[in-house]
């Protein structure tokens, strides 16, 4: 189905209590959320996109229901996943969620985190992996273990990178040890989530409480290392260049897209069919890596018995570029940075359907409260996708809004077309996704679609009010591009 035919015009609120999803059951259904970092929805091989192996991804894809259109709202800040996390776990609109660790305090004060909300409707909640997020993941988990950075510590042999096969047979391989990052400690941090959701869903077994599980890799992030193993599975002939690759995207240096930006530091400027195939080939690399460690994850479930009551939610913070467009990190507004992929697995879930109208991947929040039959707090503002998976005609969103730092990027999406804008250069694009979802023909000055233009610029201010956005979009001053390391 068409994107123009599944955005629709109105709001509608989830639906309170337990719903007939989950209704014949007598006791609380389990939640499995297992997160990815830096994922694009083109990334699992059963979505049709692209020649990967992602068999135990596909097992989600043809057991449940998938939406094709899952958005990150945005970012104020570079690390991306920080804002995407900091919403996922508050339910709060990207300029109305904390950032730092004070901002914090009074949600859980009034235990109104994901985890405490479920947790005080007796829920048994354990997280493992990446966090990234300004409070203490120890305190609101019953249980938490190996809490990660938001990226494994890197190192100056993985940037710019490789400038050619010389260079490449010279430097920095995904399968050295020596160079640390997800090899820190000895064990893949992939395997290490594995190997911890193994030990807890076997105690679970003997456990009557219901679970919420937060599994989060930190692939496919950067430094993207894998088992050599995994890397000779995709041998560059196997590589795709991308169709919208580009050598330099037109505003990079404008839009915090440049050599400011680390992640684009990751390979040479101009980007070069060779380069871009040679990340391509290590981000599937630690996409299988991480698909294997899922499938190990899938079957512990299955052995606990616990999978006939139990959700499972797949999804990422955000997308990733690696090559689309000139760029490779995820600080933009076109569909594979916005776009990670969205699986849901479990009691009354259509197998093998999928679900086109537009969501946020923060859904997912309020979706699983919605399960396990808690009253949303007031603060929660993202909306349970209950009642889409009852009916897939159902009103969702008006429009989805994109953001990257206060006053770099904005977009929106309606009716089948996405507006880009960098107010800082007075520079609007113009995108029909369904008939260009390579976002490759920009429309914005074709006199025929000025109209457009001007709707979805009155639906995007009216839209910018609602949700607090900080840009006086006729004043947007000087653009700030400098874009420091996401540590945490």
């Amino acid at each position: 189905m068409k994107i123009l035919s599944l955005l629709k015009v109105a709001l509608v609120g989830s639906v309170c209590g337990l719903s007939a999803l989950s209704a014949a059951k007598n006791e609380q259904p389990n939640i499995l959320f297992i997160f990815a970092d830096d994922l694009s929805y083109e990334t699992i091989r059963a979505h049709g996109h692209l020649d990967i192996d992602t068999p135990n991804l596909d097992r989600l894809v043809a057991e449940g229901t998938t939406f094709s259109h899952a958005y990150n709202m945005g970012s104020w800040t570079g690390a991306v996943c920080m804002a995407s996390r900091s919403m996922i776990n508050t339910g709060q609109f990207v300029w109305r969620t904390p950032r730092k660790g004070e901002d914090f305090k009074p949600a859980v004060a009034a235990g109104e985190t994901w985890s405490q909300l479920l947790k005080s409707a007796g829920y048994r909640t354990y997280m493992t992996g990446k966090w990234h997020v300004s409070m203490d993941a120890a305190k609101i988990f019953d249980v938490a273990v190996d809490i990660r950075p938001g990226m494994p510590l890197d190192v100056k042999e993985g940037y710019n990178r490789p400038v050619d096969e010389a260079a490449y047979e010279a430097g920095w391989k995904p399968w050295e040890t020596k160079y640390g990052g997800f090899w820190q400690g000895g064990t893949h941090w992939s395997e290490v989530i594995a190997n911890h959701a193994e030990s807890f869903l076997a105690e679970a077994s003997e456990d009557d409480a219901p679970f919420f599980m937060y599994l989060a890799f930190n692939a496919a992030h950067d430094p993207r290392q894998a088992p050599k193993e995994y890397v000779d599975m995709y041998p560059l002939d196997r590589i795709e260049l991308p169709e919208n690759f580009l050598a330099k995207y037109p505003h990079q240096d404008d839009i915090g897209c440049g050599e400011s930006l680390r992640d684009a530091r990751l390979a040479p400027f101009p980007r070069t069919e060779y380069s871009v195939k040679v990340n391509r080939q290590e981000y599937y690399a630690i996409i299988t890596h991480m698909d294997t460690q899922i499938g190990r994850i899938i079957d512990a479930l299955d052995k606990s018995g616990k999978r006939d009551n139990t959700y499972i939610f797949f999804t990422a913070d955000h997308g990733l570029a690696v090559g689309h467009h000139g760029l490779i990190g995820k600080q933009n507004m076109y569909e594979h940075s916005l776009r990670p992929p969205f699986m849901m697995v479990g009691p009354g879930v259509k197998a093998g359907a999928q679900i086109d109208t537009p969501i946020y991947l923060q859904d997912v929040m309020p979706t699983s409260l919605e399960l396990a039959g808690v009253e949303l707090p007031e603060q929660v503002e993202f909306k349970s996708l209950l009642p889409l998976l009852e009916d897939e005609t159902i009103e969702h969103y008006d429009a989805i809004y994109g953001a990257y730092k206060e006053n770099l990027q904005r977009a929106i999406l309606k009716d089948g077309y996405k507006l880009v804008i960098y107010p800082t250069i007075d520079v609007l694009r113009l995108y029909n996704l369904n008939e260009d979802p390579q976002e490759m023909q920009d429309l914005a000055k074709n006199p025929e679609y000025a109209p457009k233009v001007q709707a979805l610029m009155a639906d995007f201010k009216t839209l910018q009010a609602e949700l607090d956005d900080p840009l006086d979009i006729g004043n947007p001053g000087s653009p700030d591009i400098t874009v420091k390391p996401h540590r945490h």
